[in-house]
């Protein structure tokens, strides 16, 4: 039997990917979740169709940003508050996340491959099989030495940006 819950949470969740950015951030305003503003960007597609209904089954519940499975490959999210974010398995590959608040993500699986992260907050975060090849990180980002020296093995680049210094 289908779940008419889900259901109608699907049908909201197409029709707002189906909005302009402008319209979506109407809607989140009206839902009280403004803040998550890159949802403005996202595409429609599956996986952000089941990232959308996260946020939209209770708003007022969405403390923590649910971004796991999501599609955000090859978008500009630079200066995203994403703080306890999870984003394990999500698509960041191209993405430009410069000088955002990523403090205790979880990366988990998440696939980075050529992500700029330069300036981006990072303490406390989770890189299980994460995918960093080419991810460009900076200096003074939150990582500790043993998290550097393991991203770098796997592919990760440590580039600077002049703020970093």
């Amino acid at each position: 039997m289908i779940n008419h819950h889900t259901q109608d949470l699907r049908s909201n969740a197409i029709h707002f990917l189906e909005q302009n950015p402008s319209q979506r951030l109407k809607i989140l305003q009206e839902l009280g979740i403004a803040r998550y503003q890159f949802l403005t960007k996202i595409r429609l597609n599956d996986a952000n169709i089941n990232c959308v209904m996260r946020f939209l089954e209770d708003p007022s519940q969405m403390k923590f940003p649910n971004l796991s499975g999501a599609d955000l490959s090859e978008l500009v999210l630079d200066d995203v508050k994403l703080i306890r974010g999870n984003l394990s398995g999500a698509n960041l590959q191209g993405s430009s996340l410069l000088n955002a608040d990523l403090i205790f993500v979880n990366f988990t699986k998440a696939d980075l491959r050529n992500a700029d992260l330069r300036g981006a907050t990072l303490n406390e975060t989770i890189w299980l099989e994460a995918l960093v090849e080419n991810c460009q990180l900076g200096l003074g980002n939150g990582l500790t030495k043993q998290q550097r020296k393991d991203l770098q093995l796997r592919g990760a680049r440590l580039n600077y940006l002049a703020d970093d210094n």
